[in-house]
């Protein structure tokens, strides 16, 4: 799918999809609770349908209801409904699968597509080997045997604390207790966060010893709630620079006492002067002549696409560090907004972990943009299209159904001209 996008003023209000970091984590909890669970507010992206069918397949019984998930939880792990779990191009649902799936103790095939098998998952490779578990990877799957043992495991964290939430899920289901040692720097502390939050949520506790250990009492059982879904701060983060650049807009459906890392692109906003307001759960956004500043991305990797795009048209430079996450995501995020983005003439380098730019507005681009298969890079190149002085066509718009399928209506809503060409 092609999507031409028009330079375009933009008025009015967006609403933001519900979180995808707080879909996983509940309906995971949700089907490994005994009983009934009702989850509100669900968007139904290309990565939470394949969360979803993944715990079916576990045995929880899940039905849909517009925007409501209605969810019985499993009774126990011998009702796997088959072997080969497909979780897509979806890393959290990988990663956080794989400890669960293990508490069958059957030999279980995960597989994917694009780049998912190959973004690194070194971490557990080593937990299921050290403890003389068959661990198997190659370009077309996953595969495990046996079940992951309570105990003391110890996670570098610098990698995804996916891992260690994935972890967070399984071991309190065990018989005894367990421990989790993170070696510093214990990266995107805020999304361990957010799964020991929806776990207190549904009757499971864990709690840190000290900075960096966790310590998980055993023989625990997750217990059913009703959970509604709060708003993406990482979609937030599209229309916010996009109305820092190009117009006044009002952001609904936020959680301002969230624990979502991604909060981190309101502090960015105040750091390069970028004026706003708060009001319930609203925010109110204005255009203005901004500065650049430095950005650390080591607690909110999401944003960094998104925030080569708000360096683009910072009156001063724009550096943005710890990054070097990016280049194991759906794409190299980091080589992919910097192809791209020189389209535009802008002034980008990089390193392995940092990003430069020099903002030269304004800008025009006659070259077909690619999304390389990343919702992100997508959504992130939408954004400088708006704001440029041509129109740009993007290729492999279609990524944008991985997390926010309805991004492209939504710019509508506020005034951009959107044309969708269908392949």
């Amino acid at each position: 799918m092609k999507a031409t996008i028009y330079p375009s003023a933009i008025h009015g209000s967006v609403t933001i999809p519900p979180s995808k970091s707080m879909s996983h984590r509940a309906i995971i909890c949700a089907a490994l609770a005994k009983g009934r669970s009702i989850i509100s507010n669900v968007a139904f992206s290309d990565d939470i349908n394949v969360t979803i069918d993944g715990m079916r397949q576990l045995g929880a019984h899940i039905h849909a209801q517009d925007s409501t998930l209605i969810i019985d939880g499993i009774e126990d792990f011998q009702h796997l409904q088959k072997n080969t779990v497909f979780c897509k191009e979806s890393g959290s649902t990988l990663r956080f699968f794989i400890p669960i799936f293990s508490l069958c103790n059957q030999e279980i095939r995960f597989t994917g597509q694009n780049r998912l098998l190959k973004r690194p998952q070194k971490i557990y490779a080593d937990i299921f080997q050290e403890r003389g578990l068959f661990f198997a990877q190659d370009e077309e799957a996953i595969t495990i045997k046996e079940a992951l043992p309570f105990g003391t495991y110890t996670l570098t964290g610098d990698v995804s604390s996916q891992f260690i939430s994935g972890l967070l899920f399984a071991l309190p289901l065990l018989s005894e207790d367990s421990y989790l040692h993170i070696l510093p720097p214990f990266e995107s502390r805020s999304y361990v966060l957010l799964t020991i939050q929806m776990l207190e949520r549904f009757g499971i506790h864990v709690q840190f010893q000290d900075e960096n250990t966790l310590y998980i009492p055993g023989n625990q059982a997750y217990q059913p709630c009703d959970y509604t879904i709060e708003g993406d701060f990482s979609q937030f983060a599209f229309f916010a620079v996009l109305s820092a650049i190009h117009g006044d807009l009002t952001i609904n459906g936020m959680d301002p006492q969230t624990l979502q890392g991604d909060r981190a692109i309101l502090s960015i906003l105040q750091d390069c002067h970028v004026p706003y307001t708060l009001e319930h759960n609203t925010y109110h956004i204005q255009k203005t002549n901004y500065r650049g500043c430095d950005i650390d991305l080591q607690d909110c990797p999401d944003l960094g696409p998104i925030l080569t795009v708000l360096g683009m048209y910072a009156s001063s430079p724009l550096r943005i560090y710890n990054a070097a996450r990016l280049r194991y995501k759906e794409s190299d995020r980091i080589q992919a907004m910097e192809e791209e983005l020189k389209k535009f003439h802008v002034d980008i380098t990089s390193n392995e972990q940092e990003i430069f730019l020099n903002g030269n507005a304004p800008y025009t681009c006659e070259e077909m943009l690619y999304g390389h298969k990343d919702h992100r890079i997508v959504m992130s190149l939408a954004v400088a299209a708006i704001c440029s002085k041509s129109a740009c066509t993007i290729d492999g718009a279609e990524a944008i159904r991985k997390s926010y399928p309805n991004f492209f209506q939504d710019l509508e809503r506020i005034g951009i001209e959107v044309h969708i060409h269908d392949q």
